[in-house]
């Protein structure tokens, strides 16, 4: 069976996070169907192993995820006039997000289950829940079942990306408070009554913001101004949780009900900090703690920052071997595609798989690759070139082939 009759099968089954079983059936179903030994874990991932047939090779493992941004409505496949692309009808997404790696890590098993004469240290797959919400699934893989060291994550949405490092994800609360409050009015000629919505916006204006540390040609490091917010007095929130129909966040008419004849005693500003190299982020936060000190240190007893840090998604470091790096770059070449050794600034399951360790201790080296070229991913519009999955596949089998030369 050609791989786009695989991704198609897969495709058109929706299969929404947490609602996955009837694609994973499907998945099952091929593995029985060509003889591959398959089973689920006990969160319902499937995993898919076949044996080495020479030990003096190593294991590879490939990871996609089953499930995909949208619900469980019907997804009715068409193309385009000139062929070229698969999309939906524009009702819902296609899920080329990430059902093109899923059949490209099935085409590969099928053919080796057809082909026993290839000399190989054996194919583990791992096909995840819940990667698009929460990441639930490759949280709950056993790792100490797997042999592999390297892994392919196949879940880039561009062909020949070979992604080596992914940024984690941190978030920084800061806080302002001001010991005395007031009137607007009556209280507002006394110069130690600090406005912490004043302060907060001074604050921040001198905290970093945007890019930090570029390599290459790519983002690092990087941190973001994700909200500021102040004056929302207990009597706004109140009259606006009061109104019982949905507002969308940020808007005027919560800002309508917050109080503006009040010297605000307390602020908030949220940040979002990516890094792919820990130093880098660790630089990162040293200053957003000098300046916080530099206004404690200002305003004494009449006002207070603090910060808080929290880590969200350890990053994926770049390892010191790159051996999967230089077959792909040696394969590209072969089979004429342009493959992109790089770091990518978000995260994936990747990030998870680079802080843990296999059966045998080792710490995992996985890669993100991309198998196809998906265009308006995760919306309605979402299309893939057909050409590309059928060039993706054949990058994902020579690099197996070629790891077991």
């Amino acid at each position: 069976m050609d791989i786009i009759s695989i991704f198609e099968d897969l495709a058109r089954i929706p299969s929404p996070s947490l609602g996955e079983m009837e694609v994973a059936k499907k998945i099952m179903e091929y593995t029985y169907n060509n003889g591959i030994n398959a089973y689920f874990d006990d969160y319902q991932n499937v995993i898919i192993k076949i044996p080495a047939n020479c030990q003096n090779k190593k294991p590879l493992l490939l990871s996609a995820h089953m499930d995909v941004v949208g619900n469980s409505s019907p997804v009715n496949i068409c193309y385009s006039e000139d062929k070229k692309l698969i999309k939906t009808d524009g009702a819902r997404t296609l899920g080329a997000d990430d059902k093109a790696g899923i059949a490209a890590a099935l085409k590969l098993a099928i053919y080796l289950a057809k082909n026993p004469e290839i000399k190989h240290g054996g194919l583990e797959i791992v096909l995840t829940r819940d990667e698009e919400t929460g990441m639930s699934g490759i949280n709950h893989v056993n790792f100490s079942d797997i042999e592999s060291e390297n892994i392919l994550v196949l879940d880039s949405d561009s062909l020949g990306n070979f992604e080596i490092a992914g940024a984690g994800y941190t978030k920084i609360d800061i806080e302002v408070k001001t010991t005395l409050g007031g009137h607007s009015g009556n209280d507002i000629q006394d110069k130690k009554r600090y406005n912490a919505a004043k302060l907060i916006a001074d604050l921040v204006s001198k905290l970093p913001n945007g890019v930090f540390k570029v390599e290459n040609g790519f983002t690092i490091t990087s941190c973001n101004l994700g909200s500021i917010v102040a004056g929302a007095t207990d009597i706004g929130l109140e009259r606006f949780l009061d109104k019982k129909e949905h507002i969308k966040p940020y808007s005027k008419e919560l800002m309508d009900l917050n109080a503006d004849n009040v010297i605000n005693t307390s602020a908030y500003a949220h940040y979002s900090l990516r890094s792919s190299v820990k130093k880098y982020e660790d630089k990162l936060i040293s200053k957003f703690q000098k300046e916080i000190d530099k206004f404690n240190k200002k305003y004494g007893s009449l006002a207070c920052a603090t910060m808080t840090v929290k880590v969200h998604m350890l990053p994926f470091e770049k390892s010191p071997n790159q051996q999967m790096a230089t077959i792909a770059k040696t394969v590209g070449k072969k089979i004429g595609l342009n493959v992109k050794v790089q770091s990518f600034h978000a995260g994936a399951e990747t990030h998870i798989y680079a802080n843990k360790t296999n059966k045998f201790g080792e710490k995992f080296k996985p890669v993100l690759v991309g198998v196809a070229n998906i265009h308006s991913m995760h919306s309605p519009n979402e299309s893939m070139e057909v050409e590309s999955l059928k060039k993706g596949y054949e990058f994902i089998k020579e690099i197996f082939l070629s790891y077991n030369a």
